[in-house]
């Protein structure tokens, strides 16, 4: 029988706010799944597939019930909020008195029937410290060889679990670096959104246990009530990553350190070096974005051009605020995967005053072993 389940929950906490980003589906039991594993007793289930998500591109809506906890186990909030039609929440809570002393939210499902509260679990909300350091990583072509370019290719990304595919060690070791020291990472990919728990296993076996993950949300494009994504960005992925991108930062704040990593076979570079040249004030908001509408990778329809130019300029109030605080400047540093060392960089005229912030590393696929389950 089907069941409301918690698909994702993401709580960030800064100076100002509490950022939640979530997602609630109906789905069976995952342990009554005819793909998951038969033996209950075993001490390690296998590696997820994301064909075994691949329900998600169905749509609910819900009702979510937020309980917040103080460190006492006493409640000091409790408030109802609506999903949109595709079952996603994003919301923000302002931090006052009460919420401040929130440690841990439960989370429960109120809407699909009548008078029943279904709790779909606990979860703890990510505090940033000052200061405030973040690491941006994507994942297709930067952590993993993944590879979609043909039908049997595709076939394979569906079918097995992403520990089949390539590691790229040298960004894995990376990334740990910057995770030791202290940076809070968020995952981004291209990806479909139903590749969510696959993705969350490798983290896991990788020791990555507090990402935020963000993925391309298929079901988007096929709705016609949603304006974020088009048919046409199922291909062209530059809008969808700097979206994200300015989704963590609204999520985040404008941090004191940001590390951006990606690779040099699409269009990160550009991308990563336009949203630096944004946080590091070289030219106003409309000014880039009318110069980077001008490169293939960013096809816009008249929604989307809104979208981005509001949250554009939501980063720009906020860059505002920090310059009125007195605060330094964020300290960026890009870290882009080259396939060979004949690889160079190739960028538009209007970031090239930036370029010097992008440090190009080898990245050599590594070929895990297969893992044994007994």
């Amino acid at each position: 029988m089907k069941r409301p389940m918690l698909l994702n929950f993401l709580c960030v906490v800064t100076e100002d706010w509490i950022s939640v980003r979530a997602a609630i589906t109906m789905r069976e039991n995952p342990m009554a799944n005819k793909f998951a594993k038969s033996n209950l007793n075993s001490e390690e289930a296998d590696p997820r597939m994301p064909i075994q998500a691949l329900r998600l591109l169905r749509s609910y809506e819900f009702k979510m019930k937020l309980v917040g906890l103080d460190s006492k186990q006493d409640v000091v909030f409790t408030k109802v909020y609506d999903s949109d039609v595709l079952g996603d929440f994003r919301f923000k809570i302002p931090l006052t008195e009460q919420t401040r002393k929130i440690e841990a939210f439960q989370v429960y499902e109120v809407g699909r029937r009548e008078g029943l509260e279904l709790q779909l679990g606990t979860t703890l909300p990510l505090k940033i410290p000052d200061p405030r350091k973040i690491i941006i990583c994507d994942f297709d072509k930067t952590l993993v060889d993944t590879r979609y370019s043909t039908t049997k290719e595709l076939y394979n990304s569906l079918t097995k679990p992403l520990q089949h595919f390539p590691t790229l060690q040298n960004s894995l070791e990376v990334l740990h670096k910057n995770i030791d020291d202290g940076f809070n990472p968020f995952i981004l990919s291209a990806s479909p959104h139903f590749y969510e728990e696959a993705m969350r296993d490798w983290l896991y076996q990788h020791r990555v246990y507090t990402a935020g993950i963000f993925l391309k949300d298929y079901r988007k494009v096929l709705s016609f009530l949603d304006g974020d994504l088009t048919p046409k960005d199922l291909k062209v992925q530059g809008l969808y990553k700097l979206n994200h991108l300015l989704d963590i930062l609204g999520m985040t704040g404008v941090p004191d350190e940001l590390v951006l990593m990606g690779d040099n076979f699409e269009s990160d570079p550009v991308i990563y070096l336009t949203l630096s040249m944004i946080l590091l004030g070289d030219q106003e908001p409309w000014q880039l974005w009318r110069a980077l509408k001008a490169n293939d990778a960013f096809q816009l329809s008249k929604r989307q051009d809104a979208n981005f130019l509001d949250k554009l300029y939501q980063l720009s109030n906020q860059l505002e605020r920090r310059q009125n605080q007195n605060k330094s400047k964020t300290r960026i540093k890009i870290y882009i995967r080259r396939q060979n060392e004949k690889d160079t960089l190739s960028v538009p005229d209007f970031c090239r005053p930036r370029i010097n912030l992008i440090e190009l590393y080898d990245g050599k696929p590594f070929k895990e072993p297969a893992i044994a389950h007994i």
